[in-house]
């Protein structure tokens, strides 16, 4: 079955994490998705550490964020590589980068430009900070402009302690998955309208939506709390350790009605009507007794002794996992969270799949990360040159 964005032309000139990943999930859904680099490939090609670890001798941040694209190739600061990528651009639906501005206009890849080139062209960017503003040229990373600077870095973690980095693409991720979204939407009110759109989303503005509730309290004067073990307002809302040195995170929300079976399931009837536990807010005045005394009784039994039990009496929870042990975890191959594809090396890559499951029209995950330029030749022929012109770009240094 072909993909849902089936016909829809992407060409997408990202660096590291979040354009690289965003376009990943577009060209899962069908989109054809042409890799736009400089003749020395983007920042990931040449990584060989990721997050501490090595990343192996096929890079798998690269075939990660990579997977399913054509790969070009072309110097564009050379007025044939410009010439080239134009005309690429008149045949494209979707222009996606996180570059720096000024190097768009550079290149003459602003949407100003493009859209004379081709105007139903969606014209989609992703910038540290946004286009307006004292920081509006500053450069950054998720780690800077989205987790340090939204509040997050501040939230996590103990008062007081060293402030906890976060975990590589993360707000990347999740930026990317909005700017699919603007995308999506555009391409609809171009099927109305016949005209395309200017995007702009930025890490800082996306994480600080990621922490909209605690922003918001300080938009009506109040300053936000981080948590703390042992002093929660909830008990039931609250992370507890199991005899085998495991974690679970209870998450029961609406204490009021979870009570009565979290008292079954940890073999406490009597605490359900106790004066002291009986109603929610004398859960939260008693909470570190309360804290205590579940501490004691989860740190009785294993997880897995945990879990049937929980099953059984309709906790909510969630267990605390490595990733290592996601990469096996039952509920994730069940729901096809990872899929094979074939590597020219002669073996085959088991890659995170995207989330977004279509019935009728499903994602597919069919070719790794495209060699730096691979598909070169094959689209500069589509775009009307000849090998002759090819091989004059090649001693000009316009491609590989």
């Amino acid at each position: 079955m072909a993909g849902i964005l089936e016909g829809i032309r992407v060409v997408s000139m990202g660096q590291v994490v979040v354009v690289p990943a965003a376009s990943s999930e577009l060209a899962d859904w069908g989109a054809e998705v042409i890799k736009l680099e400089s003749l020395i490939g983007e920042q990931h090609r040449g990584m060989r550490r990721s997050a501490g670890t090595e990343t192996g001798d096929i890079n798998y941040v690269m075939q990660v964020l990579n997977r399913n694209k054509k790969g070009l190739a072309i110097n564009l600061k050379t007025p044939e590589g410009i010439e080239a990528v134009h005309k690429l651009i008149k045949t494209a639906d979707v222009f996606m980068f996180n570059y720096e501005y000024a190097s768009l206009k550079q290149f003459k890849l602003d949407y100003d430009t493009l859209k004379e080139i081709n105007p139903r062209l969606i014209h989609a960017s992703i910038t540290g900070y946004g286009t307006k503003g004292p920081d509006k040229d500053e450069r950054g990373y998720d780690f800077a402009a989205g987790w340090a600077r939204s509040g997050m870095m501040h939230m996590i973690g103990e008062p007081g302690s060293m402030p906890v980095p976060q975990r590589p693409g993360m707000i990347d991720s999740m930026t990317g998955a909005h700017l699919n979204a603007a995308i999506c939407a555009a391409l609809y009110k171009r099927e109305q309208t016949g005209v395309g759109e200017e995007i702009e989303i930025s890490l800082y503005h996306a994480a600080v939506w990621m922490l909209c509730m605690d922003v918001q309290a300080g938009l009506v004067g109040n300053e936000s709390i981080p948590y703390q073990h042992n002093k929660p307002q909830n008990p039931l809302w609250n992370q507890y350790k199991t005899k085998d040195g495991r974690w679970f995170w209870m998450a029961m929300l609406q204490s009021i009605t979870n009570w009565p079976n979290f008292c079954l399931a940890i073999d406490r009837p009597e605490l359900e009507n106790d004066p002291k536990f009986a109603t929610m807010e004398a859960r939260a005045e008693n909470g570190p007794e309360l804290v205590q005394i579940i501490d004691e009784i989860i740190g009785s039994k294993t997880m897995d002794e945990w879990i049937p039990i929980f099953k059984k009496h309709n906790v909510i929870y969630g267990k605390v996992q490595k990733p290592i042990e996601v990469s096996t975890d039952p509920q994730a191959l069940a729901n096809d969270f990872f899929a094979e594809v074939d590597h020219p090396s002669g073996r085959k890559l088991k890659l995170v799949t995207t989330p977004v499951n279509f019935t009728h029209n499903p994602a597919s995950l069919y070719a790794p990360c495209p060699e730096l330029g691979q598909h070169t030749e094959e689209i500069l022929l589509e775009l009307g040159y000849s090998w002759e012109d090819i091989a004059g770009f090649k001693e000009k240094g316009v491609i590989l």
